[in-house]
């Protein structure tokens, strides 16, 4: 029987996964987590394998509420599991319903470098590497075996797991009728068929620059979830991206888009770093120096909270776009000295990556080694850098190495080379 099989049969135990949705910051590390590939890379497989259906949270909630099916799904299901990376307010609440309905068959899993944010010293917890955008191909092999067996431990021993159950033990659990959780468990099956192709394929279209297509899909899969920042932040993106019709009118409309989750106020690097590059490119086309201050303002913030090599290249290559048409020579040394300092952060961080025993798990090695090269190029190190930017350009060899991504590449360097002191 394949994975496939086990999870359209009905009578197959349930996991019902709760979980945040998309890319989501741990603001007690700084970190940036695609969740989507945790549950993709590890929970789906592992629990597919464990011989359960699978359905995940945000399936049977309507608009973004939390309503009956939500409930339903919490009290019935066989087995829930709970990650709790990045402290997701949703999926903290939802734990905590379950612990009040069920008293054991229940899973938490968190990011190791994450924090609990109470005391689950009782519960089942399961811990996994995350490296950002993806999860090692290594760890993804060990978490699934990992997990597959504490899901046949949890569900074999039925030991209380919750708290509640477990400090009054004569508590009586609620019941409610199989028709009506199979009936649920149908329409939220039919439901993650529905968003995952519209997500995918919208995703498939960014990645192929079809970016019509792409803003169709993804104005599609809000309707269904008009409050996700996730779909938010993709859809501004792409329509940005799109250039139609024309350069400045699709980056007004990005900024409309975007500007839903207040980046004045937002303190997510994915909304910050998408509202940064959307007024980086009307200052290069207005050359409104106010544009120039708020992109430089939002990949600052995106920086200092998320410590990535993308906002951090874009701050110090704005903060020279600011030296350039400065008059004032103090203000010119400001913002050059401000700039190199910001690089000479991203040569520890990347080095540090570089230098990870996952490194070679990551999905953008090329790109570390990019933006590697034009720092160290903005430093004044030519000899280091074009070290670096020979590995990034032997990815061409493999067929791994796009023309764009070249010209994106070339388009950097000359920039950093033609401001960068």
């Amino acid at each position: 029987m394949s994975a496939e099989d086990v999870e359209q049969a009905p009578e197959a135990k349930l996991c019902f996964v709760v979980m945040g949705f998309g890319k989501k910051t741990d603001y007690e590390t700084g970190r940036t987590l695609d969740l989507n590939a945790t549950y993709r890379e590890i929970i789906r497989p592992a629990v597919l394998a464990a011989g359960l259906r699978c359905i995940r949270a945000d399936e049977v909630m309507h608009s973004g509420h939390i309503d009956l099916p939500m409930y339903e799904m919490l009290l019935r299901a066989e087995l829930v599991i709970a990650d709790i990376s990045t402290g997701n307010p949703n999926a903290l609440y939802e734990l905590g319903v379950r612990h009040a309905l069920k008293p054991f068959s229940t899973i938490i899993m968190k990011e190791s470098q994450g924090k609990l944010h109470f005391d689950l010293n009782h519960t089942n917890t399961f811990a996994y590497d995350h490296l950002g955008d993806d999860i090692g191909a290594s760890e993804a092999r060990r978490a699934i075996q990992d997990l597959k067996e504490l899901i046949k431990e949890v569900l074999g021993t039925q030991k209380p797991d919750s708290p509640v159950y477990t400090f009054i033990p004569s508590l009586i659990q609620p019941q409610m009728s199989e028709q009506q959780i199979e009936a649920l468990i149908q329409h939220s099956e039919e439901s993650e068929d529905r968003i995952a192709y519209i997500l995918e394929s919208a995703e498939n279209a960014m990645r192929a620059d079809r970016f019509d297509a792409a803003i169709t899909n993804f104005q599609l899969a809000s309707t269904i979830r008009p409050k996700d920042s996730y779909i938010i932040q993709r859809l501004a993106l792409a329509t940005y991206k799109s250039a139609k019709p024309s350069k400045i009118s699709a980056l007004v409309n990005g900024l409309s888009i975007i500007n839903s989750l207040d980046p004045d106020k937002s303190n997510d690097p994915e909304t910050l770093g998408i509202a940064g590059a959307i007024h980086k490119r009307l200052w290069q086309i207005t050359e409104d120096i106010a544009e120039l201050n708020l992109a430089i303002k939002y990949y600052g913030r995106g920086f200092e909270i998320r410590r990535d090599y993308y906002t951090g290249e874009n701050q110090a290559i704005c903060l020279n776009y600011r030296a350039g048409v400065e008059t004032d020579s103090n203000e010119q040394s400001y913002y050059r000295i401000s700039a190199r300092k910001v690089r000479e952060e991203l040569e520890v961080i990347l080095d540090g990556i570089l230098n990870s025993p996952t490194f070679t798990d990551r999905s953008d090695q090329k790109w570390v080694l990019a933006t590697m090269a034009n720092v160290l190029f903005g430093l004044g190190k030519r000899e280091e850098a074009q070290n670096y930017e020979r590995r990034f350009l032997s990815y061409e060899k493999s067929g791994n190495l796009a023309q764009w991504e070249i010209d994106t590449y070339t388009a950097g360097k000359a920039a950093v080379e033609k401001i960068a002191v």
